[in-house]
C-alpha cells in the first residue's frame, strides 16, 4: 500500500466506523467468529473493531466490503478519517502487523531498528528531523516507539532477525554517551532467545542492500509482507512477486553480513574502545 498523508484516530469516528462493520455484518447473517473466519483474522479482533477500540484499517476494510457486500463504504470511511492522530494510516497499519507477526526481518542502513533503539537514543533521532518536530511530537512518538518493543520480552516472542550497516554502529547521534548506551543495548539485545542480530562490515564488496531499508512479516495466517522506507515516504508491499524479491536480498544480506557472534565481538570491541 502506498504511503497516505497523516491521518488521526479519532474516538467517535472510529466507533461509528464499527458500528456500520457491526451493522452490515449482523444484516449478512454473519457471527463475529464467522467474518473473523472469513478476513483470516481472529474474534477479537472483529470485537476490538466493532466497539470501537481498535482503528479498521484500510487492507481489512477492503476485504469486508467484499464479504459484506457493502460497496466500497467501509473503506471510505477508512480514507475519510479525521486528519487529527500523529501517525500516518500506513504506520498504523505497519504497527498492527508488527505487534501480531510470528516472524520479523528486518535490514537498516541509517539507524539502530526501533525495536533495538534506548530511550535516549530514540529522542536524539526524532531531533535529527527536517523539518523539526515540536517536543509534544516528539514525546508522543518515543513513548510509541518504546511501547513497541514489549514484543521483545513476551513470552513467545516472534523469530526476529536484524541486519543493520556497520556505519550506524560509529555516527554519534546523540552523543558518545548515547551511542555506548545503545551499543551496550544491541549487545543485550543479541542475547535474547530467538534474536540474531548480524552487522553487514563497512569493508565489503558486497552489498545487497544498497536500495535502502526494508522489513519483511510474516502474520499469522502466514502471509508474507514488506515495508519499506525512503526520504519521501514508506509503503506497503504485498504484491506476492515483490515481496519475493525483498525476501531474496534480505537472504544474500545475511550471507554478506558478520555471522551472529562476529557480530557479537563487533560490539564487544566498540563498547571496550576509548
Amino acid at each position: 500500500m502506498n504511503s497516505k498523508k497523516p491521518r488521526k484516530k479519532n474516538v467517535s469516528s472510529m466507533r461509528m466506523l464499527g458500528a456500520q462493520m457491526q451493522t452490515a455484518r449482523k444484516a449478512a447473517g454473519l457471527t463475529q467468529r464467522a467474518l473473523a473466519a472469513e478476513v483470516l483474522v481472529d474474534e477479537e479482533t472483529i470485537a476490538s473493531i466493532e466497539q470501537g477500540r481498535r482503528t479498521l484499517l484500510l487492507d481489512m476494510a477492503e476485504a469486508v466490503d467484499r464479504i459484506l457486500d457493502t460497496k466500497g463504504t467501509l473503506a471510505a470511511g477508512v480514507e475519510n478519517f479525521p486528519e487529527i492522530d500523529q501517525f500516518p494510516l500506513y504506520a498504523e497499519q505497519y504497527m498492527v502487523h508488527e505487534r501480531e507477526a510470528i516472524a520479523l526481518s528486518w535490514y537498516d542502513a541509517l539507524v539502530v531498528p526501533g525495536l533495538l533503539q534506548t530511550e535516549p537514543y530514540t529522542r536524539a533521532v526524532m531531533r535529527e528531523r527536517v523539518p523539526a518536530y515540536d517536543e509534544d511530537e516528539i514525546a508522543t512518538k518515543v513513548t510509541a516507539r518504546v511501547e513497541r518493543q514489549e514484543i521483545l520480552q513476551r513470552k513467545c516472542p516472534p523469530t526476529m532477525s536484524f541486519i543493520v550497516w556497520e556505519p550506524v554502529l560509529h555516527l554519534e547521534i546523540g552523543g558518545d554517551r548515547v551511542r555506548r548506551d545503545q551499543l551496550r543495548r544491541l549487545r543485550e539485545c543479541a542475547e535474547l532467545p530467538g534474536l540474531s542480530l548480524q552487522f553487514l562490515p563497512t569493508r565489503t564488496s558486497a552489498h545487497a542492500g544498497v536500495d535502502g531499508p526494508f522489513t519483511l512479516l510474516e502474520t499469522p495466517d502466514h502471509q508474507q509482507l514488506a515495508y519499506t522506507e525512503g526520504q519521501r515516504g514508506s509503503q506497503w508491499v504485498s504484491d506476492p512477486d515483490e515481496v519475493s524479491i525483498l525476501a531474496r536480498k534480505y537472504a544474500m544480506l545475511r550471507s554478506q553480513a558478520l555471522s551472529p557472534q562476529e557480530s557479537k565481538s563487533l560490539l564487544d570491541r566498540l563498547v571496550g574502545d576509548k
